[in-house]
């Protein structure tokens, strides 16, 4: 019987066999994570002389980044490690952990922002504007270094992308916070402060509730949003020869990659050696032109459907 797992062939298939991660952008994370602390140590000095709560604000952020980075750089490394009998898909998930963990943290830092902010609505204090937009201006370029240095890797890794994406509403907190200071120190209005601290978590919540939301999809192995799922049984079953499609799963290990498997019975007319090698060929071949980056498929005589348990979809 021929079952079509892509090895049982003599003639070659491209495809990738492997699920060692590719290699992730470490050095990157790290020049981030470098940048990020220092400004956190700025921006923290910064908001107890000056007064400013969206300084302080911002620096709880840039913690919760530093954090962040941190748990990335970590989980890289911890993905890096090859496959083993006992983690026979390698540590890539780890990363995704890792983002998992990086947006609840961001989450709870922004209810900490809205609750300090409130606070200083009823008890306002005077706040140092021109020191308070030289450190938030230190920052704004800071920032942008980072996520210039992210940007090059965002589209790697699940991971790097959650960094990123701290980093760029970092630079509008920071923005946020030179907005406050001009407002300040042209008109006294100390609420800038609290309103430039409410738009920082503003920006803050929805990004990192929607990468919270993605890192729990690939852990329920589920398939990325942007993989066009309902494309694949139609290709799949337009294959010349295939009977029906079943056991066919889609997931993610790291959020970028999408793998799959299928079980293809067919036609009673298509059961030679030529037909599961064609049908093993083109089914691999669609599933690539989809983005499936691997698949394990298996071409069935049309009476094996009997004799196995079918995992329903």
């Amino acid at each position: 019987m021929h079952h079509g797992h892509n090895d049982t062939h003599n003639h070659t298939h491209h495809h990738k066999h492997s699920h060692a991660p590719t290699s992730a952008p470490l050095r990157a994370l790290l020049t981030a994570l470098a940048i990020t602390s220092v400004v956190f140590l700025a921006e923290i000095v910064g908001g107890w002389l000056t007064g400013s709560v969206a300084l302080l604000a911002d620096a709880m952020h840039m913690l919760s980044d530093a954090a962040g980075l941190i748990i990335a750089a970590l989980a890289v490394i911890a993905g890096q490690r090859a496959a083993s009998d006992r983690a026979t898909f390698g540590h890539r998930r780890v990363e995704v952990l890792a983002a998992a963990l990086n947006a609840a943290t961001v989450l709870a830092i922004s209810i900490f922002i809205c609750i300090e902010a409130i606070r200083r609505l009823k008890s306002p204090t005077e706040i140092a504007s021109s020191t308070m937009m030289l450190i938030a201006l230190i920052g704004l370029v800071a920032n942008a270094v980072s996520a210039w240095v992210l940007s090059r890797h965002s589209e790697d890794s699940i991971n790097v992308r959650g960094a990123y994406l701290h980093v760029l509403v970092d630079m509008l907190g920071s923005l946020a916070v030179i907005a406050a200071g001009a407002v300040i120190h042209f008109t006294g209005l100390v609420v800038a402060d609290v309103v430039a601290s409410l738009l920082i978590a503003a920006l803050v919540f929805p990004r990192a509730w929607q990468l919270l939301r993605n890192s729990t999809r690939v852990l329920l192995e589920q398939v990325p949003e942007d993989f066009e799922v309902e494309r694949v049984l139609p290709a799949l079953r337009a294959i010349d020869g295939v009977a029906e499609v079943h056991d066919l799963h889609l997931w993610s290990l790291d959020g970028v990659s999408v793998l799959a498997t299928a079980h293809l019975p067919l036609h009673g007319q298509h059961t030679t050696a030529q037909d599961f090698s064609r049908v093993l060929d083109e089914a691999q071949a669609e599933l690539r032109a989809l983005g499936v980056d691997h698949a394990t498929i298996q071409v069935e005589l049309p009476e094996h459907i009997h004799h196995e348990s079918i995992c329903e979809n």
